[in-house]
């Protein structure tokens, strides 16, 4: 059976804003993220269809908050929560969130790379 822990994980992403982890188990990715200040990323998601995240996602908030932000409404999960993503969201995170998040590795790796091209876009990398 596909496993994995916090600690096994690669880094991916180890930035002021935010480090992350990921796996692959299965068809999904497993992120572990960590947010240090507050993060809204809206900017990010602006070559996406919509401008909003088109990927699910199914996670568990281990600290903070988070909020989902969709066309006609707002979900916001605090720590406990675990939650549904569905696609057309923009998220809002708070400083101290901690998340684990399972998403279709496929989707995941479409937003991820359209986030990397304007995160590098923004910084000129």
């Amino acid at each position: 059976m596909p496993r994995t822990t916090k600690a096994e994980a690669p880094v991916a992403m180890d930035l002021d804003m935010v480090q992350a982890r990921y796996v692959e188990l299965g068809p999904y990715t497993v992120g572990f993220e960590s947010f240090p200040e507050d993060l809204d990323p809206a900017p990010l998601f602006a070559d996406l269809p919509d401008g909003r995240c088109q990927c699910p996602h199914w996670g568990q908030v281990v600290s903070g908050q988070v909020v989902f932000r969709y066309a006609d409404h707002e979900e916001t999960y605090r720590a406990g929560d675990v939650y549904y993503g569905a696609p057309g969201h923009v998220p809002l995170i708070f400083a101290g969130t901690e998340v684990v998040e399972f998403s279709p590795t496929e989707q995941f790796q479409q937003t991820a790379a359209a986030l990397e091209a304007a995160m590098s876009a923004t910084t000129g990398a």
